[in-house]
């Protein structure tokens, strides 16, 4: 229905600049705990929305159908809002205008397997682990699967049909230690794509299945960090959730409007001249990243972003509105989750460059610190000061890997941290799992190398 509908048609029904966009997201959430089925739902939200653009303001509107009735009563709903709210708060502002058309699926294109069969795929890798594993005190499997269905149109005569993906394996193993305390690790497996591709051989998992379980004994001897500041090297996936949060949203231009530390320092170093850190819109080095976007939902061509070239701030991230503000050119990140919210300046798959450095160079360059893999939730403000969770990390003692430590806390500020930086590795990898919370969720991509820092830890 909705790659199918001809937006354009409803164009003699824009009095003044208009978005036209139809949406429907599907959820898919299946969990086994210990061999049981404890959770299997499905949920498609659908609908169409408006916004329309006069004097500065938008007016906005959605209604939960598809239909042709829907679609014109909700432009004619968007449009007598923007009349209302122009009338009351005019503002000097007019928007760039961009042209783009661009159409990308990445539904599969093998027959999909039935609720049953993913089920018995799932079991399949219960029993793997209850087999090879018994000693665990408690395992579970679950299935996190999303699909993004969008087509849109504008007065500009941007059209674009997208259909963005995702399928994920949650896998989470407990245990005790020798004082019967709980221990547990987790960790998503998948990416890009629909059940039926990204996990075409579901035994691909054992390996991912043996490094976790082989990660968790370790933490049951883990001792605690020392609390203080330290060098550490962060593995990729905190180095991409650490740019995500602490540096990629104050470069975002509607943060920067609020009050971001960035807002003044475009053209300042803020980074040690090893760090160079992009917001890419959908291809590095030839591969399709885990949120690709080509066309935004403003309809203006996706391109990539230079947030910090070699340690100097370069600039922001804008939609239409940030860019005539800041007299800038549209980066294509308007982005919006559901049918029924306004995009917002998002991010969509920031990392920092890889650099020229080997990681077991880096950890034997350590005498005492630590080297910390894996990130829980965090959190960061607009002056990228910023806390994040520990789930996995290692002490490092004369160059070499020891000990796993307990769960533990970084902070500090990012662009201070980021300054500390001395060596970057050379290999490059993209976290497949990371969902945003700005006003509404919505799926990014985050990555990069491993960098050696200086960085606050919590501990003992």
């Amino acid at each position: 229905m909705i790659k199918d509908t001809n937006l354009a048609a409803f164009a003699n029904r824009f009095s003044e600049y208009t978005e036209l966009r139809l949406q429907q997201n599907t959820n898919t959430r299946i969990t086994l705990l210990n061999g049981d089925v404890v959770g299997n739902t499905r949920s498609v939200d659908s609908g169409v929305s408006a916004r329309v653009f006069k004097d500065g303001i938008w007016g906005f509107a959605s209604r939960a159908e598809l239909s042709s009735d829907a679609i014109e009563g909700t432009i004619g709903d968007a449009t007598r809002n923007a009349d209302f709210l122009a009338r009351h708060a005019p503002r000097e502002l007019s928007l760039p205008s961009a042209q783009a058309s661009f159409s990308s699926d990445f539904s599969t294109r093998r027959p999909r397997r039935t609720a049953a069969q993913v089920i018995s795929i799932l079991k399949g890798l219960d029993d793997h682990i209850a087999t090879n594993y018994p000693a665990l005190k408690s395992r579970s499997v679950s299935l996190w699967d999303l699909d993004m269905e969008k087509q849109f149109y504008n007065s500009d005569t941007s059209s674009s049909y997208s259909n963005v993906t995702r399928s994920l394996i949650y896998l989470r193993l407990v245990t005790e230690n020798d004082a019967g305390e709980p221990i547990e690790l987790a960790k998503a497996v998948g990416g890009r794509g629909q059940f039926e591709d990204v996990f075409d051989n579901p035994e691909l998992l054992h390996a991912d299945i043996e490094a976790l379980h082989a990660h968790l004994m370790n933490k049951r001897e883990a001792v605690a960090p020392k609390a203080g500041v330290h060098d550490v090297i962060l593995d990729s996936d905190l180095a991409g959730i650490l740019a995500h949060e602490a540096v990629g949203h104050t470069t975002e231009a509607d943060i920067v409007q609020e009050g971001s530390v960035a807002g003044d320092r475009v053209g300042q170093r803020v980074a040690s001249e090893l760090i160079t850190m992009i917001d890419f819109a959908h291809t590095h080095n030839g591969e399709t990243l885990p949120v690709p976007v080509y066309v935004d939902d403003e309809g203006v061509e996706s391109r990539d972003t230079v947030l910090i070239d070699k340690g100097v701030l370069k600039g922001f991230m804008h939609n239409k509105e940030s860019a005539a503000h800041f007299d800038a050119s549209v980066t294509g990140n308007a982005r919006a989750y559901q049918f029924y919210d306004e995009p917002l300046i998002r991010m969509r798959n920031t990392a920092i460059l890889p650099g020229p450095d080997k990681l077991e160079d880096m950890i034997a360059s350590i005498d005492d610190g630590y080297y910390l893999m894996w990130p829980s939730n965090g959190q960061a403000d607009s002056t990228s000061e910023f806390m994040f969770g520990v789930t996995l990390g290692y002490e490092i003692k004369n160059g070499e890997l020891g000990r796993a430590i307990t769960d533990t806390t970084i902070s500090g500020v990012a662009f201070d941290m980021l300054e500390s930086v001395t060596m970057v590795s050379d290999e490059m990898t993209w976290g497949c799992a990371g969902m945003c919370g700005k006003k509404q969720i919505i799926p990014v991509g985050m990555g990069g190398p491993a960098i050696k820092c200086r960085i606050h830890i919590g501990g003992q």
